[in-house]
């Protein structure tokens, strides 16, 4: 690691109604998975493959840092194309590595999942 790089991420989820009312921000290690860092801080989103990247619903949209992190290979672009309300900043949460000094983080209001496991 380059001594320029930062030691955590912060990570900025914003609000979701059901996952995460109040928003939350949290510091994370850089390289560790997203999917295991929002599921570590409490936030309960959805991983149906088991954060394998073979299923789209840990799908997230990456609102800033996006420049920080892994790019999106084959197998994720092929997945998202699953995903409920794909845009220009979706990603699965489960392919994307943590990393840069801030990512902004927002859940889709929908997963591609209708019945939720609770």
């Amino acid at each position: 690691m380059s001594s320029d790089a930062p030691d955590t991420t912060r990570i900025t989820v914003l609000p979701h109604a059901e996952l995460c009312p109040d928003g939350l921000s949290f510091d994370a290690a850089p390289g560790n998975s997203l999917v295991d860092e929002l599921l570590l801080n409490g936030i309960a989103v959805e991983h149906a493959c088991d954060k394998v990247g073979a299923c789209a619903t840990c799908h997230v949209y990456v609102r800033q840092g996006a420049e920080h992190l892994n790019p999106v290979d084959d197998d994720e672009d092929e997945q998202l194309s699953d995903a409920w309300g794909l845009e220009a900043a979706s990603r699965l949460s489960c392919c994307v590595q943590v990393g840069g000094p801030e990512l902004v983080i927002e859940l889709p209001r929908y997963s591609k999942n209708h019945a939720r496991e609770r």
